[in-house]
This record gives structure tokens, C-alpha cells and sequence, in this order.
């Protein structure tokens, strides 16, 4: 039996070096993906924007982004490599974007999801997002409904345990 290398997840900053990686996530995850365009200008111009990168080695595998709107902290994407889903690289991304949230003073978070998307609506589930809201034909490419999701207070007693539970 071979033993497999440990591979190790880092996660930090988007930059525009990371934008082809991002683009070939994109297409492969949504069927109306951003534009690099959309992207470049998030990190570069948008202060209310901050998006992260996930890495093995130097291959970017998975990405996310909020928006920090006053005192919430609204979830904008996150997608993962083909080839690495399943392998809780989209929870470590989601709990990422929440302690950046968290530490950016957010009070609570946000997100749409596409209601046919059950596996995106569990692991934002485990993380503690309820459902609180439709958005009718909000999706361009075939007019489905999101279903709006929000958390408890990011420091309130609750959503720390939670989170300190899914750290570990």
C-alpha cells in the first residue's frame, strides 16, 4: 500500500494573478458565469468586495466572495474545482468568508442559492443558514427562484459554537 501525500488547503486573497484559475472554475461550475471583467474589477475597485482563493499546492482549486454591506456580510459565490468537490473544500471556503465577516464586523450573513441546488443548500445548512425569503426568476439562464438564506448573529453564542464546531 502506497501512503498519499497530505495535501494541504490554504486559503487567502484573490488576486488578479489568480483570474484564468478563477474563470476555469466558473465556467465549469455556473451556467451564466461572471466574466473575468466582473472579477477584476471586485478585487481591484470594489472596497465593499472581498474574495478568497483556496489552494493545493499552487492550483487554485475553489473560490468565494462576500460583500460587506454596513453590518452584513452578503455571499456572492462560491465554487470549487470539479475535481476536488466532496472533499470539504467548499466548507472551508464558506468558513472562511465567515470569519472574514466576522472579523469585518459583519452582524449576520446572507446568500441566494438556486432552489433546485440542494447540495449548496446543505452544506449552507450545516453553517447555519435558514431560509427566509424567495427571489422570484432571479436566475437569468432559466428564470428560477432563489431561495434567500441568512444567519443567526455571526457572534452570537450560537453561530461561535457552531462555527468553533465545523473549525474542528
Amino acid at each position: 500500500m502506497v501512503a498519499r501525500p497530505t495535501l494541504t488547503l490554504r486559503i487567502g486573497p484573490m488576486t488578479v494573478a489568480d483570474l484564468d484559475a478563477v474563470q476555469r472554475i466558473e465556467r465549469e461550475t455556473f451556467a451564466t458565469p461572471w466574466p473575468e471583467q466582473a472579477y477584476r474589477s471586485e478585487i481591484e475597485t470594489n472596497r465593499l468586495a472581498s474574495y478568497l482563493v483556496g489552494r493545493i499546492g499552487d492550483e487554485v482549486v475553489a473560490y468565494g466572495g462576500i460583500w460587506l454591506m454596513v453590518d452584513e456580510a452578503h455571499v456572492t459565490t462560491v465554487a470549487v474545482a470539479s475535481g476536488w468537490r466532496r472533499r470539504k473544500i467548499g466548507a472551508a471556503v464558506v468558513l472562511a468568508l465567515l470569519d472574514l465577516a466576522r472579523a469585518r464586523g459583519a452582524r449576520d450573513a446572507t446568500l441566494e442559492v438556486r432552489l433546485s441546488n440542494l447540495g449548496a443548500r446543505r452544506l449552507y445548512e450545516r453553517f447555519g443558514f435558514r431560509p427566509v425569503g424567495i427571489r422570484p426568476r432571479y436566475y437569468s439562464d432559466n428564470g428560477e427562484d432563489a431561495l434567500i438564506m441568512t444567519t443567526d448573529a455571526l457572534d452570537g453564542a450560537t453561530m461561535v459554537d457552531r462555527l468553533a464546531a465545523l473549525r474542528a
